[in-house]
């Protein structure tokens, strides 16, 4: 089993950040790919943003330039500091991990989730 526990949700006023951190556990043998998804009410999940071990990153166009992921490899955690939240940014955010476990069998795990909330 791999776990993810992700932290740092809230709420925000209009403009201001927050900095999202989801930590790995369990029997790893390497992460790949970890990113972060968001879901609105009635909305479906999307991708916000995902970086590879090799440090390469992919972002939605609705953040580009106003979110930042990155990754600590050692310590299996990914990083999404968001600035300039606007009011379409609340959701819940999800934590995504894809590797391959200390078996050799691949995974696909997500976190619990986290509340971003923005409100004056």
């Amino acid at each position: 089993q791999v776990q993810l526990v992700e932290s740092g949700g809230g709420l925000v006023q209009p403009g201001g950040s927050l900095r999202l951190s989801c930590a790995a556990s369990g029997s790893i043998f390497s992460i790949y790919s970890m990113g972060w998804y968001r879901q609105a009410p009635g909305k479906q999940r999307e991708l916000v943003a995902a970086i590879t071990s090799g440090g390469s990153t992919n972002y939605a166009d609705s953040v580009k330039g106003r979110c930042t992921i990155s990754r600590d490899n050692a310590k299996n955690t990914v990083y999404l500091q968001m600035n300039s939240l606007k009011p379409e940014d609340p959701a819940v955010y999800y934590c995504n991990a894809r590797g391959v476990r200390s078996s050799d069998f691949p995974f696909g795990s997500w976190g619990q989730g986290t509340q971003v909330t923005v409100s004056s």
